[in-house]
């Protein structure tokens, strides 16, 4: 993996540290290659900005010395560049992963780190498509692409997110080896962990459409969703095609690919689904994070509670 301009200029000490935690991060947090390339850039910037704030490239000694000040500087020159919020409260996670594994290491060790706050972020509250609106997208998905086949694949790649509640790069890292055989499939989520989600046939009949009419020739331990040079399909596509499509049906600036994610969970809470089978389906890790979910259309749990409840019609 090509190392991130800035990491490769800081004496001999500090690149095989960094080149040991990208090793750790893949191999023991089992990160996705994504996220690791992001933890790599948040370094590089933070390596370049101590390069300016202590006169010269950081070293290993330099990181173990840093005072509370010097990571307050750092915060102080984000917040007037103006980075946003989630952007620095990313940073600074990267950052303080990196000194953890220098600590487990036993290159480094800096205690000031632990006393940083990044910035408060407010409580986002996931904002799902209505019913109506999931159908006409899912509805309307193949309808703008250029070539036939490129539309049997957008409706696939949207119904996957829609019908069986994938994250975008869920959904994209599947191999054709991965595609549903029967009525359910194994995805692999954060963290490496699989799970295994129900399919739905109409998702099931979108993916086998979109297999008949690929003009690719497809291996089984190759991308199951390929681009139009038949390379695997990229998050900033799906993007492209959300973005479309709002202006087309007239969709809120919400409506991207995780908000079809977000409105699996919520049509199916809003149907009655058990909270713990959904966070199973989702793949969270803890059940406060699918607990936002209750949030947001509080109406339609009260009318489930109203209609199945046994006590909800006594005085």
């Amino acid at each position: 993996m090509a190392e991130p301009a800035g990491l490769t200029t800081s004496p001999s000490g500090l690149p095989a540290a960094i080149e040991g935690w990208r090793r750790w991060l893949e191999a023991e947090r089992r990160a996705a290659g994504h996220t690791t390339s992001a933890y790599l850039r948040d370094l590089a910037a933070f390596l370049d900005f101590l390069a300016g704030h202590l006169g010269g490239p950081a070293t290993l000694e330099a990181l173990a010395g840093l005072k509370p000040a010097d990571f307050r500087a750092w915060l102080a020159m984000r917040a007037g560049a103006g980075y946003r919020k989630t952007s620095t409260a990313r940073a600074l996670s990267s950052v303080r992963s990196f000194f953890r594994y220098l600590k487990r290491a036993g290159l480094a060790e800096n205690a000031a780190i632990g006393q940083m706050r990044g910035p408060k972020l407010p409580h986002g509250v996931p904002k799902p498509l209505t019913e109506s609106e999931a159908a006409a997208t899912l509805e309307q998905a193949g309808a703008l692409a250029g070539a036939d086949w490129i539309g049997k694949r957008d409706a696939a790649v949207l119904a996957l997110l829609y019908g069986c509640g994938l994250r975008i790069d869920e959904a994209l890292s599947l191999d054709l080896g991965d595609r549903p055989a029967g009525e359910t499939m194994m995805v692999r989520g954060k963290g490496g962990k699989d799970r295994v989600v129900p399919v739905l046939p109409a998702v099931h009949e979108a993916i086998e459409t979109y297999l008949a009419a690929c003009p690719y020739p497809l291996s089984r331990a190759g991308a199951l969703f390929v681009g139009a040079r038949g390379g695997r399909l990229g998050a900033r596509t799906v993007q492209g095609l959300m973005a479309k499509l709002r202006v087309r049906l007239g969709l809120p600036a919400s409506a991207t690919p995780h908000a079809l994610r977000h409105s699996f969970a919520t049509h199916l809470l809003a149907a009655g689904g058990d909270l713990r089978a959904i966070q199973e389906l989702l793949g969270h890790a803890s059940l406060s994070t699918t607990q936002r979910y209750t949030d947001v259309d509080a109406d339609a749990l009260l009318a489930v509670y109203d209609r199945a409840h046994p006590r909800a019609h006594r005085s």
